[in-house]
């Protein structure tokens, strides 16, 4: 983990610096214009590091913009970076084969504040939309055919979500308006898998975020998985949290919910001394519905050996802005949406949340309605 991020930070601040290289170049040398472009890389690549090593020590609303700044930088960043490296990819194949005449390549790209304007121009639309595609909610209905009969009841309403990322990024407002959500579907049960906490628990207990939790109405309550960011806030206060918020976590647990269907939560992948599904399942009755939820998705044959009817995951965001939803594509065997493993039914959401900047390129936020009933 200390490897990968040292490879991480290597490649971020290389990255900030070709990109502020080119930027240099390619603006009119005014002194205003490159003061004001110093000062804005300072601001923006500094914001991340004060974010993470003294956000808990600041107050909270100047560790809030300092982490929103800092996050939505790496995104906006991502695309001047591919922007910068396709005109240089494009100028150089051009010189090699002489079709372009050199002062043809430079006339717009150095030296040119109509160049250098049409290029922040574009990627600031490009953001504005991708901010508003994350403001947008997605409601995803999902039917769900099983072999078994669900107790007494035809059909189970689910409203499933995860990856909240609730902290300095995303506020109490936010999550209040996604409790509304929830209490429009009239749930039978409401699953949260994993990440409901970012990166420190300081803001929800100081902003009492547990309120909102407590304000959803289901008629089996509210159950949840611990992903990834409860291990990283802390794991033992992340637990406490979801206490308070009035939410059933299972940590390598199985619950019997109203004698008719089971809710399997497993711990996290980051634990590595977490229980083997086959071991969560050892002793449920089997011809009830089991349903599954844990974080990441990984080993998605398990669930089909172990007889789980529906899986429920999250974890991928599905990379949140394009590319980066092709590496996880290939990573995962199904980083997004509904796939069927002989009697499984599983589903990975993108989240309702967002890790940082709050941008959707090419992704959906998203909130799960799942009607399950027997075929």
């Amino acid at each position: 983990m200390k490897a990968i991020f040292i490879l991480f930070l290597l490649l971020f601040l290389g990255g900030n610096y070709y990109v502020f290289y080119r930027a240099w170049a390619s603006m009119p040398p005014t002194p205003i214009g490159r003061i004001i472009l110093i000062g804005f890389a300072v601001i923006a690549v500094s914001s991340l590091f004060v974010s993470f090593l003294f956000g808990d020590s600041l107050p909270v609303g100047v560790a809030t913009l300092f982490y929103k700044i800092g996050t939505a930088w790496i995104f906006i960043f991502l695309y001047f970076f591919m922007m910068y490296l396709l005109k240089d990819i494009f100028s150089l194949v051009a010189r090699s084969v002489h079709y372009i005449p050199d002062d043809a390549i430079t006339r717009y790209t150095k030296e040119n504040w109509l160049g250098f304007c049409f290029m922040i121009g574009f990627i600031s639309l490009l953001m504005v939309c991708g901010y508003l595609k994350y403001i947008w909610k997605v409601r995803v209905e999902q039917p769900v055919a099983i072999e078994k009969t669900i107790g007494t009841t035809d059909s189970l309403r689910i409203v499933a979500i995860s990856d909240l990322h609730l902290g300095y990024g995303i506020g109490k407002d936010e999550l209040q308006k996604w409790v509304e959500l929830i209490n429009k579907e009239q749930p039978d049960v409401v699953l949260i898998a994993g990440d409901a906490i970012d990166n420190s628990l300081r803001p929800l207990l100081e902003g009492d975020f547990a309120e909102p939790f407590k304000e959803i109405k289901s008629k089996y309550g509210v159950f949840a998985c611990l992903g990834n960011h409860e291990y990283i806030s802390g794991v033992n206060q992340s637990m406490e949290f979801y206490k308070k918020a009035g939410i059933q976590l299972l940590k390598d647990q199985a619950v019997l919910v109203d004698s008719a269907f089971y809710i399997v939560g497993r711990d996290d992948k980051s634990n590595p001394r977490r229980k083997p599904l086959s071991h969560l399942v050892a002793d449920v009755d089997k011809s009830k519905p089991i349903i599954l939820i844990d974080h990441q998705p990984y080993n998605l044959e398990e669930s089909e050996e172990n007889g789980i009817d529906l899986q429920f995951s999250g974890h991928t965001h599905r990379g949140q802005v394009w590319p980066i939803s092709l590496i996880t594509d290939y990573i995962y065997e199904d980083s997004y949406g509904y796939l069927k493993k002989g009697n499984t039914n599983i589903y990975v959401s993108s989240g309702i949340g967002i890790w940082g900047g709050k941008f959707r390129i090419g992704t959906q936020s998203e909130y799960v309605v799942i009607n399950m009933a027997k075929k």
